[in-house]
């Protein structure tokens, strides 16, 4: 089978699908790509580049420019595919990421290629993330602009042969009418990987936690209120009053990944740490961190806070529950669809930061009783999203869509994991 990936990153979503196929040597396997990544080498898989001829024009009415964006990215790997193609490359099967625009024209570049996309996500104005806060207004601008900015994924929807989406909750952003042709598959997370260590201590190059008895961790790309990052910092006040012997590590960058900046250029942790005084000899800010590093963060982990907007389910929720970690959730749909409040973690209203920081000091003050939600939040991974039972699934579906069979089936799979594939690509 030949197949490309389209994904502005690498690898992305991608990483573990796209090992495995390499890994086959009767798949010939081309990534396409925006952003290199060089530390990411993946056997198997050719990695080659696209890159916009430009970005969209200052003049571009602003509803506009992301489609602008979209097409612009669509262009460039339209001209990538006609390098690949005078190379003797023509794919059986595109598999891209919806919404940039990688993916627009590819029925156009490969008219006889399947198209499976990957749809993380459908634009809302009302009832989900955009209108969430009620201290953040949306304006007829806004819900202008989000309307618009779903154009590229529309497109793919109506051109795609087939499409995954990652949870149930994700999936029904998107319009009704198109639920029938995209499977709920998770990408999911290598159990064997994270997995508990009862006697982890915590030593990263610059701190070492190691006699600390009670951590709390927050993970996220970066900080800001998608991610509930300033209500877990006004949580931190209420905490340190109670838990004079509590230590808080924060993973990820100061930077805004999801939603908008602040408008004077200042960044939600300045903003934060201004308007809430901390014992800051309790709280590390470590940036963002390389796998082996995360890892021992939340193995160590005593309670991990993991706060969102009715938006994308972030991994590291799913990887920290993989490692027996008590998380303690906010009570948001993308959460709900994976945790039971008092049965695998614990919910909290999400712009309560008392109550956050009421429930963070209920695992403090309970461990033994606590014990059982932790094996309990390592059990539903190990159950419902572990690489073990999902890749065969999800390479079992590439091939199906590839060989034109739809609806792929779900329920099984020939394609097993053999003895030697390698889940952990890094």
């Amino acid at each position: 089978m030949k197949i490309l990936f389209l994904h502005p990153n690498f690898p992305a979503q991608f990483r573990h699908v796209a090992a495995l196929l390499g890994q086959d040597p009767n798949n010939e396997v081309v990534f396409a790509t925006k952003v290199e990544n060089p530390e990411w080498q993946i056997p198997g898989v050719r990695k080659v580049m696209f890159q916009p001829s430009r970005t969209p024009r200052a003049e571009t009415h602003h509803y506009v420019r992301f489609l602008e964006s979209g097409v612009l990215h669509g262009q460039a790997v339209f001209r990538v595919a006609e390098q690949l193609k005078s190379e003797g490359f023509v794919p059986d099967i595109v598999y891209g990421h919806s919404g940039w625009g990688p993916t627009l024209f590819v029925k156009d570049a490969f008219p006889n290629a399947v198209l499976l996309c990957y749809f993380e996500w459908f634009y809302h104005s009302i009832g989900s993330d955009a209108d969430f806060d009620p201290a953040d207004p949306l304006t007829v601008d806004d819900m202008a602009r989000i309307r618009i900015k779903n154009a590229p994924i529309l497109i793919d929807l109506y051109s795609c042969d087939w499409g995954i989406s990652p949870t149930h909750w994700q999936q029904s952003q998107f319009p009704k009418e198109f639920h029938s042709k995209i499977s709920v598959l998770h990408d999911g997370v290598d159990t064997d990987y994270f997995q508990p260590n009862p006697d982890a201590k915590l030593i990263l190059p610059n701190l070492d936690l190691s006699d600390v008895d009670e951590i709390v961790t927050y993970v996220g790309r970066g900080m800001e209120p998608y991610r509930g990052f300033p209500e877990f910092i006004e949580s931190l006040a209420y905490l340190q009053e109670r838990r004079p012997n509590c230590h808080v590590v924060i993973v990820g960058a100061d930077r805004v990944c999801y939603g908008k900046s602040l408008p004077n250029g200042e960044t939600y942790k300045q903003q934060m740490l201004k308007k809430v005084p901390l014992d800051l000899s309790r709280v590390h800010f470590v940036g963002t961190l390389p796998y082996g590093l995360y890892l021992k963060v939340i193995q160590a982990s005593s309670v991990h806070v993991y706060l969102t907007r009715p938006f994308v389910l972030s991994w590291s929720m799913i990887e920290s529950m993989s490692t027996g970690c008590l998380v303690v959730g906010s009570d948001t749909p993308p959460v709900r669809e994976v945790i039971q409040d008092g049965e695998n973690g614990l919910l909290v209203d999400f712009f309560s930061p008392k109550q956050i920081a009421d429930r963070i000091c209920e695992v403090l003050d309970h461990p033994t009783r606590m014990a059982e939600i932790r094996a309990k939040a390592r059990q539903t991974v190990v159950e419902k999203y572990a690489h073990q039972q999902l890749l065969p699934r999800h390479i079992q579906l590439i091939k199906d869509v590839a060989n034109r069979s739809f609806p792929p089936d779900l329920s099984k799979t020939s394609y097993q994991l053999t003895q030697g594939q390698d889940l952990a690509v890094r």
